[in-house]
């Protein structure tokens, strides 16, 4: 089961209504057009064709089954004395005294650009469960880094 913001999961379902309602039958109608022209064997637009098919017919699969297991989180029940999922984090590197604010989120929503790191990353992991004031090791691809936890809020207040 994966639990999802409301946001994320109205997104999820429009993204799968576009694919099917819009992309498939796009799709479909190249396959008949590309099979218009005769010969399979050599129709280089057919098998193009094809494989687009494929390709979406497999992000619609993929985009079900994440629907079907996904939970929306009624965030009014969550604190915000510890850090988990949907809430925004406030972190100081210890050694380089930067402080970074990121917001952590399930996979789907992950995106650094916009601050929201995945409960899956080796950051969010180390973070989980703790508190404000608490420090952290984390590995991470360039070394070991100690985080100090600052100020913790759920997501929707910080909007």
């Amino acid at each position: 089961m994966e639990y999802l913001s409301k946001e994320c999961y109205d997104n999820l379902v429009a993204e799968l209504n576009e694919l099917i309602n819009v992309e498939l039958p796009k799709v479909k109608d190249e396959i008949a057009e590309a099979r218009d022209k005769g010969d399979l064997s050599e129709n280089f637009e057919y098998h193009a064709a094809k494989r687009k098919q494929g390709k979406l017919l497999g992000r619609i699969r993929f985009k079900q089954r994440v629907l079907q297991y996904a939970r929306v989180m009624d965030t009014s029940h969550l604190d915000s004395e510890t850090v988990g999922l949907f809430r925004k984090v406030e972190i100081t590197n210890v050694d380089t005294n930067t402080t970074m604010s990121y917001s952590i989120v399930n996979p789907h929503e992950a995106n650094l650009r916009e601050g929201k790191i995945s409960i899956k990353s080796p950051i969010a992991q180390s973070l989980l469960g703790k508190k404000s004031g608490d420090v952290v090791e984390v590995q991470v691809p360039s070394g070991l880094v100690k985080l100090k936890i600052g100020a913790i809020c759920l997501m929707d207040e910080t909007q």
